[in-house]
């Protein structure tokens, strides 16, 4: 059983990142710059930010974070997001979500400029993605296919599992997964709430991913012998005899699936890590596409 380092492998990204950086700073040239809009104070959602501005700074990106009160209102949000659209000084920027109630996170993903979409989430990104243009890629399954990547998996004529039908993990990751590249061409089978027989499907995979956000959602006996399990979930569980509180947990039963998996993501440590060094990734892309 190996262990699928995301931790190690999104710093090697960062160290490849900051060459560039250092290359373009020497020749007088752009340096990226991301920024980061944050509504309320979601502990999950300030830990991230901070996470993904930490990366920038680790890197040698700039970086700036604008906050704003759980009671902005969608109007005032809208007209931050356009001004970052305009702002020549910014190659690519973030609407952390989730947002207040009150505010239409659709509303503010489509008045997000395509071009400066880092996170992906444009239906003009989405199309891109699935036409196999250059564009931005979710964060996170692109940090899935390339942590598969750099561990040399096999992917291609793979039976694949997607657990999980969300139009930031699941259905993207299904996409890339199935496509005809490296990795790529797996026989991919997308699973959700609605499906019948789970278990039984999932025990078919060569490859499994889990990204419901249910703690322990997969089992031991919904793994086959030498699978590659990938635990997208991150979920605060309270746990007493930690400091804090609570500690993260994924949708895999770790403890129990491990030792029956060729290859599996901890929790943390694994997905998370990856999600901010494509983000990186694609903060530099967003640049670069515009010729800077």
């Amino acid at each position: 059983m190996q262990i699928l380092n995301g931790k190690e492998t999104s710093e090697i990204i960062k160290k490849e990142l900051a060459i560039q950086v250092k290359e373009r700073k020497a020749a007088g040239r752009k340096i990226p710059h991301l920024a980061a809009i944050l509504v309320g104070n979601d502990g999950g959602s300030i830990t991230y930010v901070n996470n993904k501005l930490k990366a920038c700074e680790e890197i040698g990106f700039e970086s700036t974070l604008v906050r704003y009160d759980d009671s902005v209102s969608e109007e005032v949000l809208l007209n931050k997001v356009i001004a970052l659209n305009e702002d020549k000084s910014i190659d690519g920027f973030i609407v952390q979500l989730p947002l207040p109630d009150h505010i239409d996170e659709m509303k503010v993903t489509l008045t997000i400029d395509p071009k400066k979409d880092v996170d992906g989430f444009h239906p003009i990104n989405v199309g891109n993605m699935m036409l196999n243009i250059p564009g931005f890629v979710p964060a996170t399954p692109a940090g899935i296919v390339e942590l598969i990547r750099r561990y040399n998996i096999e992917t291609s004529g793979k039976n694949c599992v997607v657990v999980g039908r969300s139009n930031i993990v699941g259905t993207p990751l299904s996409l890339l997964l199935g496509r005809n590249a490296n990795p790529g061409n797996c026989t991919v089978t997308l699973v959700h709430s609605r499906s019948e027989n789970i278990k039984d499907i999932c025990l078919k995979a060569d490859i499994l991913v889990a990204a419901v956000g249910i703690p322990g959602f997969i089992t031991a006996d919904m793994v086959k012998e030498g699978a590659v399990v990938i635990d997208v979930g991150t979920t605060r569980v309270e746990d007493p005899s930690r400091e804090r509180g609570w500690r993260l947990a994924g949708d895999v039963d770790f403890k129990e699936v491990a030792p029956k998996t060729a290859a599996i993501t901890p929790v943390p440590g694994g997905v998370g890590p990856m999600t901010i060094a494509s983000l990186m990734i694609n903060t530099l892309k967003a640049m670069e596409l515009k010729g800077k």
